[in-house]
Parts: C-alpha cells; structure tokens; sequence
C-alpha cells in the first residue's frame, strides 16, 4: 500500500543518497541500480512532464499525461485509452520494488536452500522467504514483464517466472554464495556481475571435463590403492572429498594467468597424502617407501623425522606454459597451528622480490569444518588479513567441510549454520559447494582465485563432501554417526557419480572412464615395484635463500664475526641521536636523543635500547634487513626503545634506522602487532624460514605471555630443524625479571624452555650487558646456520646505573660472551675463596651487597666472584670449566 511512497523515497536516495534515512540508504544500497536510468522509468512515459510526482494524478482526476498528449508532443498517436493511469504507474513501481525485493531475498538467503550436502542429510529450510508469492507475485502474474534494469543479465524487464528460475540457478543450486555482508560496494557488485548472468555455472570445454575426470580418478585411484596395499594403516585419506585436486588445479592454473609465480600451502593430515601426490607431485614411489619405513631423508641427515601426514615439499608445475612454484608446509598434529606460518612464509617471500601487492606469492590455507570453527587461531589468523604489517594479498581459505569433527557432531562443534561464520568478520566472500558436483567446484575455485587476484582479499571456500572411512581408516565411526555411515555406504563416489554424467552426454564413454581407473592402477603397480628399493639421496634443506648456510658443528664457541666497524660509529651515532628539522619531536623523546648523544660522544654509559639500536643499524648498513613485531614495540613497552617516533601535531612516524645512508638497501620492518600471541609467533616463525639473511624478531609485552604462543614454540620452532629439516633464527624477546609486578608480570618460564632444550635444537640465554645483547642479536646473522633463539630480556636492568658498556665493548675484537667475568677480579684471582655462578639481574643484587660486606670489613676484597652465565643452552661446559 506505499508502494507509492517508497518508489518516491528511492528515486529520491538515487539523486542523493543522504537525502534520504540512514536505514533507507542501507536497504536501497542492495538494489545496485543505475539511477539514471530507473529515474527514466519512474518519471513516466517520455512524451510527459517528467517526475515521479504524475503518479499521485491530475488534480481533476485526468491522466496527467493527455495535455501533453494534446498539445501533440506524441505526434498525435496517443489517447486517453492507451495513456498509462496513476494506477498503471503505481503497479509498475510496486512490481519494480516487489522484483528488487525478491531478488534481494535471493542473494541474501538463496544458500539457506541450496543443494550443499552431497549426503542429502541436511535438514530442508522453508523456502517460503523467496517464493514469489511474498512479494505479491500469484500464479497469474509470472508471465508478466517486470522492470529490473538489467539485473541478473535478463535485460531492462523480464517476467516474474524468468526471474525466479535464474535466481533459483544461481544461489540455489550446488553453490551457496554469501556475500552481502561485504562492506565494499564494489566488491558485491562485482560478484553479482560474476556469477548472475551465466547463472553461477561455466559451460566446460570437452577437454575441461575430461580432465576433471582424469583428476578424480587418480585422486581416488591413489586411496583405494593406498587401502589394498597398506590396510588399516593410517592415511587420512581424501576418500569422499576427490574434487578438492581438480579445484587446487583450477586456482593455480587461473592464478597463474592473473600473475601467480609461487603458492605456499598449509593443511591438516586430511587428503595430505593425495595433495602431495596428485597435486604436488611427490613421486608416488616414494610416499609407499615411506609407508613401508623408509626415511623421507638420508641415514647421514641427523633427523627423528615425522609420521607421513605431516610432512611437506616443493615442486615446479607448469600451467598453460607458466611455471608455478608450490610448497606444501609441514604441520604437525596441532590443527590450523600452520596458519599464521605459512602467512609469514608468503610475506618474506614477497617481501624478497618487492611484491607488494601480493599479487605474484599467494598462500592457500586447507582447514577442515570443525577445525575451522573451533580453533581459535583462525580468528587470528583472519584478523590478520588486512593489516599493514602482516597482510599478504589475500589467502584462499579451502575448507574440506567433513560434516562432523572426528565423532562430534556440527551441532555440537559449533553455533551458526556454517562452520564459515568466523570470516563474516573481515567481510571474505564465502563459497558454500557441494563436493559431488565437481563442475560446480571448479567454477567456484575458479570465481575464488579471481575474487583475490582482483581484491587483495580473503576468501573462503566451504566444500560440503565426507569422510568415507571416518576419522581415520582404523576408526569405526559408525559406533557414533550411524545413520550418516549407511548412506556413505549406499553412496557411490564422487568419480563414479561423475563419470556417468560425463557418458550421458557422450563426452567420456563408460569403457573409456574404465580404462582411465585401469591404467592408473598399472602405473601405482609399477611405483609401488620401484618403492621397494628406494633410497632418499638427499634432504630436503639448505637449497634457494638457505644456499651457502650449513648444519651446525655441535662443539665450540660458533661465535661469528659480531663486532661493530668502526666505519658504522660515526653513522649510528648521527642517525639514533637526530630527527629531521622539520619533525616535531616529544620532549622526553628530545631528552632521551639528548642523552644517546651524549653516550656517543663520550664512549660511556651506552644503554640496553642504544645497543640495541646500534645492533641493528649495523646490520642494516650490512644489508641485512630486520623484520621486528610484538605488542607495541615501536615505542616498547617499557618506553625505552622508540625505534618510530611520532610527531607531535601531524602524527607522521619517523624510523631513524631508516635514514641511515642516502643509498641503504635493508631496511627495519617493524610493527605493532594485534593483540595475539600464537598467531603472530606463527607468523614470525614462518617469516624467518623463508628469509634465513634476515634478523626476525618477535617480543612479547611480558615475557609469560608467550604462554599462549606455546604450540608454536613447542611444535614448530624447538622441533621443526628435527622433524623436518627446517631451519629457523627465529628471536624471542621475553621480558623478564621479579620488580614486585605480580606473577604475570615477573616471570617467563625459563624452566620451561630449558625443558625443551636438547640435541642442539635451540638457545637460550639471560643477558647482563648491554654490549652482550648487541653481540648475540648480530651473532643470530652474522654465523652460517641458524638456531632459534629465546631471551630472557630485562625490565629494571634497561636503566640500571650498573648495566652500561663502554664503546670498546662493540669495537675491535669483541665478541659474545657465554660466561662473563666481572673486570674487577680479571687481574688477580690469587685471592678466592669462593665462586658464584649467577645468571641475569641478581648478579647486580649479589655484587651490591658483597661490596657492602666488603666495606664493612666482613669480607676480604677479592675472597668472592661473581661469574654470570650469559647462556644457558648449549650449556658452555668447557669454558666454565676453564674459568673454574
């Protein structure tokens, strides 16, 4: 009944937007009209007075339109019978507002009621929100033209009838798209351009759909092979979701021509195995080796190595003539823990070769449904996609969606519909597919990757599939989910479904589908032959950026060449100490330049934050670059670093240490993280594998916040060199020290990563000077080969009177010190009665209170020395007992 007073509102909102109620402007914002041409529509018939007013009639009741009539301007053709009425105008602008309403409904809640669930166990939705019926459209009126202006690609009008069968194809057919929640106007209508007019499906070459067979078949073929030979044995088979291959292809192959070179993925155990064959392309020879205990590396390659599900690799494949580099990261049986890290292996790759858009490196993260839903990880790692410091041009998020997470069902793993309601967050379009339509799959992949190439964008990608055989392949699911185990059983695969299409429309004969499944098995016979002499004849490691780096020698100081050039002290002392003339500087900050100045002028007193300046403008003059994040550590948290200043009126940052030379090449990437600690740590650590020549660092705000990073640490950067040949030099700041602050605020578990410590596999150390800080930062580069690194960093000895070194500290000789001795016993050690071995800030409580003793005559000068273990692990044996 307002149909009137809502078609004068909307013409209204398309001359000027904020005309109109701020609710209004979200509700017609959908319509994605071009005004000037509704605007045409609604004024009424050209031969008349423009405006919607004419709909509320002649003030006589005559049709507005006939004194134009009359006057001739239709050439006379014109009478009152076939001039439309107010009442004309009225219907046609409800049946406009009633369409655009309708086709609303559609895009908004059409995959509610699509056909996800290959199973076909989902419960059926009433679809009574998008009947036409709801929008005043009987029976009678679906023949009826209706203006959409060029909606759906139908044209200006369309009937009622045609417009419901396009919408029903396009969001309610075997793909579900979400995508009004997005904020970006550009981005909605993009999609709807995308997938409305061609009714959201590709028409397939004969080729395209002989080749998704091809891909179907070995992807099933390589299970069942898997089954006969090795029984029982746990794969975490892709039995059930077979078109996950064929849609990777299609977003490599797609990604490739819109300028994709390399793709770092990450995954779970589940169709590991299948993707690393049939995708990745590890010989298939070797993958039944390894099932049969052969190592993945060489005898001489001192590795535990890992079970089959967890390891990864890297290939070259070519698409359409373009070489694409893949690497498969390795995860351990943490799920979604690789998030963040394969995200930080992208970004130092791009960041490699000046790729700043993320348009050439992309990463593709698989997840499984509960997973996805459950692990608090993937909000971090979504929260991520869009900032500055860690954003990588968009990840393909592909969910192998199960149904079910190990024996627990979605609605006990999760509240929402999909397992997909986390990504509604940072406005990523959601592809819901069914599975055992593999057409459907790879168009949705297809539309996915150039959402992303296009948008720098997330995008999430949900393929509603099944486990054939359970959880794992020894499991009895059916002891949990019954009903869903007898339809899987009843249910013929994924390839068998798609091969009897492909013969109904005599595009692959049954015979020829066949011989497909035949000649597979043959070729798995002969690798399975060839597996039983396979031998690995080298690791996997030290090749691309690591070239030139080597394993660690176990015994010896490994010191590396960490002193500063005497060059770099003039450089480093101008740069720390000054801003640009024009920046507007804080007056505590001018105090604190003021008094680096000093320290450089007089080659005394340099602090914990200057030394830590100096440790890294010296890198940087060296061409290393820094990369540097954690919770606010621009400034530091204990205000002592300020490595960005902020100007006091404009807030322009200013990095100093990035103003070194006119023609500096390294840089310092540094920045304030989200408020995460195990997804930036991820990331932090990815960074660092991919990017051995530079220094990464990450800081917690205090120190025993790492606890909520502990998988990272436990299963990626103490482990990984021994799982998985992979490296890191990873440092982790972890401020630390009892200043009267609480527990949290104290301690940071150094038991706990001296627990961890073995076979060489990481450092530990609790630094005393400022000069021994500066000097293992530049030992974590300056050596060749990389151990992480874990700092107990201070908090009260940053402006300790006592923690200070002297310029001769970084010059000349000087070195790292895993044991260090006090300067005033160096000379005569004839008088000791005693030895104390100390670590950290109680050194400086212990030398306080032996020089009052000493001043009250209680204690002879000399009787007592204080000797600091500066490093904790390795353990530094022989030199403390040489000093003993």
């Amino acid at each position: 009944s307002n149909a009137v007073f809502i078609a004068q509102l909307y013409e209204r909102y398309l001359q000027a937007p904020n005309s109109v109620d701020a609710s209004w402007q979200s509700f017609f914002e959908a319509f994605s009209d071009t005004g000037s041409d509704l605007s045409v529509d609604f004024g009424g018939p050209s031969w008349r007075a423009r405006g919607l007013a004419v709909i509320d009639g002649a003030d006589d009741g005559q049709d507005a339109g006939s004194a134009a009539s009359s006057s001739g301007a239709s050439g006379g053709q014109g009478s009152d019978a076939q001039l439309r009425t107010s009442r004309d105008l009225e219907e046609l602008a409800r049946d406009s507002m009633n369409a655009m309403m309708m086709i609303r409904a559609y895009r908004a809640r059409g995959h509610l009621h699509a056909e996800l669930d290959p199973l076909g166990l989902a419960e059926t939705l009433p679809t009574s929100e998008l009947e036409p019926e709801s929008y005043g459209f009987g029976e009678a009126d679906l023949d009826r033209e209706v203006f959409i202006n060029g909606n759906l690609g139908l044209g200006q009008t369309a009937t009622v009838r045609d417009i419901v069968t396009r919408l029903k194809a396009t969001y309610c057919g075997k793909i579900g798209l979400e995508f009004l929640h997005i904020l970006d106007a550009e981005q909605k209508a993009w999609l709807q351009r995308r997938i409305e007019g061609i009714e959201n499906r590709t028409e397939f070459t004969e080729l395209g759909r002989r080749t998704i067979l091809e891909r179907l078949t070995e992807a099933e073929g390589f299970e069942k092979f898997l089954d006969a030979k090795f029984k029982g044995t746990k794969r975490f088979g892709l039995d059930g979701g077979e078109s996950t291959i064929p849609a990777l292809e299609q977003i490599i192959k797609r990604g490739s021509q819109m300028g994709i070179e390399e793709v770092v993925i990450g995954m779970p155990h589940r169709g590991r195995l299948n993707i690393l064959a049939n995708f990745m392309g590890k010989p298939f020879h070797q993958i039944f080796a390894e099932f049969q205990g052969v190592m993945s590396a060489p005898a001489d390659v001192e590795t535990s190595g890992d079970v089959k599900y967890h390891l990864g690799t890297s290939t070259d494949r070519e698409f359409d003539g373009k070489n694409v580099h893949l690497s498969l990261n390795p995860n351990p049986s943490h799920l979604e823990a690789v998030n963040t890290v394969v995200l930080g292996k992208v970004r130092a790759k791009q960041d490699q070769i000046g790729d700043t858009e993320g348009s050439r490196v992309m990463p593709i993260l698989l997840h499984g449904d509960a997973a996805f839903a459950g692990q608090g990880i993937v909000a971090e790692t979504l929260d991520m996609s869009d900032l500055r410091g860690y954003k990588v041009g968009g990840c393909i998020h592909f969910i192998i969606n199960n149904q079910i997470g190990f024996t627990t069902n979605p609605v006990n793993a999760r509240s929402g519909p999909y397992c997909t309601e986390v990504a509604k967050t940072v406005g990523a379009p959601i592809f819901h597919v069914n599975g055992d339509d593999p057409e459907a799959v790879v168009h949705a992949a297809r539309i996915a990757i150039e959402f992303r190439q296009r948008f720098a964008k997330d995008v999430v990608f949900d393929m509603f599939c099944y486990r054939r055989f359970g959880h794992n392949e020894g499991d009895e699911p059916a002891f949990t989910q019954p009903r869903m185990y007898a339809t899987i059983k009843a249910l013929r695969t994924t390839r068998a479904l798609y091969a009897e299409r492909l013969a109904q429309d005599a595009i692959v004969s049954k015979e020829d589908a066949d011989g497909l499944v035949k000649d597979f098995r043959k070729r798995m016979d002969e690798e399975f032959e060839v597996s039983k002499s396979f031998k690995p004849n080298k690791a996997d490691w030290l090749e691309g950026a690591w070239t030139g780096l080597k394993k660690a020698e176990k015994t010896g100081p490994r010191r590396g060449k960490t002193s500063l050039a005497a060059a770099h002290y003039d450089v480093l002392a101008k740069a720390i100490t000054t801003v640009p003339a024009d920046f507007n500087a804080n007056k505590k900050v001018e105090r604190l330049l003021d008094q680096r100045h000093q320290m450089f002028a007089n080659g005394e007193g340099f602090d914990w934050g200057t030394a830590e300046a100096m440790a890294f403008g010296s890198l940087l003059l060296e061409g290393s670059p820094i990369r540097f994040t954690g919770q606010d550590v621009t400034r530091g948290t204990f205000s002592h670093r300020h490595a960005v200043l902020v100007d006091q009126e404009n807030e322009d940052r200013y990095t100093s240490l990035n103003h070194l030379v006119d023609d500096q090449t390294a840089l310092l990437d540094i920045h304030n993280s989200p408020l995460s600690e195990m997804g930036v740590l991820g990331f932090e650590y990815g960074y660092s594998t991919a990017d051995p020549k530079a220094l990464t660092i990450w800081e917690a705000q205090f120190g025993d916040f790492a606890n909520g990073a502990q998988v990272i640490i436990d299963q990626f950067i103490s482990s990984g060199e021994t799982k998985w040949l992979r490296m890191s030099g990873l440092v982790m700041l972890l401020p630390h020290g009892y200043e009267g602050q609480g527990p949290e605020h104290s301690s940071a578990r150094l038991e706990r990563y001296l627990q961890q410590c073995a076979e060489d596999n990481i450092q530990v150390a609790n630094v005393t000077t400022p000069a021994n800080y500066f000097h293992i930062l530049r030992r974590q580069v300056r050596r060749d080969f990389r151990k992480p690194l874990v700092i107990m960093s201070p908090k009260s000895l940053l402006r300790h009177k006592m923690a200070v070194s002297k310029k001769a500290d970084f010059m000349g000789d000087t070195t790292f010190h895993r044991i260090m001795l006090e300067d005033r016993t160096m000379q005569d050690r004839s008088g000791a009665k005693r030895v104390v071995f100390c670590s950290g800030k109680v050194y400086f409580d212990l030398a306080e209170r032996r020089e009052a003793l000493e001043a009250e005559g209680a204690l002879k000068p000399g009787a007592v020395h204080l000797v600091r273990i500066e490093q904790l692990y390795p353990f530094p044996e022989i030199a403390m007992a040489e000093e003993l």
